[in-house]
């Protein structure tokens, strides 16, 4: 491409990212404006028949939820943007249709999703910090792991140096767990879930380098079967591609972005659910909406599952009388050792469960004041039986079918009792996403058209890199894995252009680079340094 044309596709980019209207800027405001005003309804009726807090309380929940809510639209405009590069940088569609297609297609793919991310980004957090939510040490984990994340993606968007959110939010969580057993003196369970960490970080580490090589593949094929000399031709001037292009290359990027609200959305779901746990317990530490059916096959679940877990002891085993159960079942959480105490502490705890849901008829009529207690029991069952069903105990154990069908049916039922995402929260995440498409696409897609290779983007390298970007993202929502769209977005581009023989920028790989590996240890310096402080306030 020559100098000109060069000038011409940056210049076209910069002209149609003007001001923004008044009208829409009017839109802007109400959508945002309604989206908080149904949020407050949907909290007002939830609270209905809850016993009210105190006013500190309640300060505290809305502070929380604007700043989650920050974290997020933070995230659309930061990571949304890897979306849009191409139907923009391309002039296949409008920036102002592009970002609007985009942040509603985001929406549908937050709306659509599993919530199973959701509560994966929360098992990195200490065990202690999950069982004690609503302490004045909850809080301080929520601002400061959240105020970390919003500081670092606003500097590298600012610099238009295209970091991960996701990996901002992980090195956040890092930071507050390291913090937390630092500050701690005898609590075990006090840090980090080490061995969550290096799962979820093999999926930020492995999907980049499958989208750098499945994205240079696909290029070198569609080189192979799609002779259409157009396809491989970089922009001219603000001219739109042939319409089997645009057509293309709008497809793309509605998969990327469909696949980005599934799975990055839920890193918000997830904070925000911590939030609601932690500040008003009796309102969403359950699920409310368990179908009645469901409820009343709770109590053979348990009994199914307990004496499964009875069959796996060593014959004669009993606990001594002052054995704290909840002590040994967090202790298994923590060190994954599963020893015969262990795990017969375990039976006890899905008996007790049981028999504390068994007073009442649903959900919603638990005495309030046990509501939190509970729920806690529950989440340490439910991580227990995944270790157990996972076979990563220490001392591993075997399970037949009838014991895995047991498992797995009292499992299922313990998780959707507490693993669960209301609807205005869904509607409230999505909202932020796609808000923050609108507004901050623009630094993002010329480093991504112009700054990647030595030549500019053509469209073909756009498409490969963005249907391997939402086929990686979908699988990994799939698993409850959470992976960057930044990262695998901007290594595919990376490997079409190597795959092209374009040559790659090294100024341009350099930054990204750095702002990859700075991107770890800067977010758990700062999350560790704000939790310490608000550690002092709280």
């Amino acid at each position: 491409m020559s100098a000109s044309s060069a000038t011409s596709s940056s210049g076209a980019i910069m002209s149609a990212s003007g001001k923004t209207g008044k009208a829409s800027k009017i839109v802007f405001l109400l959508i945002l404006l309604g989206g908080l005003a149904y949020a407050g309804i949907c909290i007002y009726h939830d609270l209905q028949g809850v016993p009210s807090s105190s006013l500190i309380v309640y300060a505290l929940l809305t502070v929380a939820l604007l700043i989650a809510l920050a974290f997020e639209f933070v995230n659309g405009f930061h990571d949304t943007a890897n979306a849009v590069a191409s139907v923009i940088y391309t002039h296949s569609l409008k920036p102002n249709t592009a970002v609007i297609w985009s942040g509603a297609f985001n929406f549908l793919g937050v709306m659509l999703s599993t919530g199973a991310v959701a509560y994966g980004v929360i098992s990195l957090l200490p065990v202690e910090l999950i069982l004690h939510m609503g302490s004045n040490v909850g809080y301080a984990m929520i601002f400061a792991l959240l105020s970390s994340a919003i500081i670092w993606n606003l500097g590298t968007w600012w610099l238009g140096l295209p970091a991960s959110s996701s990996h901002t939010l992980i090195g956040s969580i890092i930071g507050v767990g390291v913090a937390n057993q630092l500050m701690s003196t005898h609590q075990s369970t006090s840090g980090v879930s080490w061995n969550q960490v290096i799962h979820v970080g093999e999926s930020l580490l492995f999907s980049p380098l499958l989208g750098f090589i499945l994205a240079a593949l696909l290029l070198i094929v569609a080189k192979r079967l799609l002779r259409i000399p157009a396809l491989y031709q970089a922009p001219e001037n603000d001219a739109p591609p042939p319409w089997p292009i645009r057509l293309l290359l709008i497809f793309t990027c509605t998969t990327v972005s469909f696949a980005h609200g599934s799975n990055d959305g839920q890193k918000g779901m997830g904070l925000i659910m911590l939030i609601l746990i932690g500040t008003v317990p009796m309102a969403y530490a359950l699920n409310h909406a368990v179908p009645q059916e469901e409820w009343a096959k709770f109590s053979a679940n348990s009994q199914a599952a307990q004496k499964t877990i009875e069959e796996l002891l060593p014959p004669g085993l009993v606990l001594h009388t002052n054995t704290d159960v909840r002590t040994q079942v967090t202790a298994l959480v923590e060190d994954k050792q599963g020893t015969p105490e262990q795990l017969a502490a375990l039976a006890q705890l899905i008996q007790i469960v049981e028999h504390n849901l068994s007073k009442s008829d649903s959900l919603r009529n638990l005495p309030p004041e046990q509501v939190g207690n509970i729920r806690n029991d529950m989440y340490l069952v439910s991580e227990s039986l995944t270790l157990l069903q996972k076979n990563t105990l220490h001392n591993q154990y075997t399970l037949n079918t009838v014991q895995t069908n047991n498992l797995n049916a009292y499992h299922r039922s313990i998780d959707h009792a507490t693993k669960y995402i209301p609807v205005w929260v869904k509607v409230l995440v999505a909202l932020a996403l796609g808000l923050g498409t609108l507004v901050g696409w623009r630094r993002i897609v010329v480093t991504v058209g112009e700054k990647i290779g030595k030549t500019h983007l053509s469209y073909a390298q756009g498409a490969s890199a963005e249907l391997v970007t939402a086929a990686l993202i979908l699988a990994a929502d799939r698993f409850g894995l959470p992976v960057s769209t930044t990262h695998v977005l901007t290594s595919g581009i990376a490997g079409t252009m190597a795959a092209n023989k374009s040559g790659l920028q090294k100024s341009t790989i350099r930054n990204l680079l750095m702002a990859w590996v700075l991107t770890l240890p800067v977010s758990i310096a700062l999350a560790g340094g704000l939790f310490w402080f608000f550690r002092l306030i709280f």
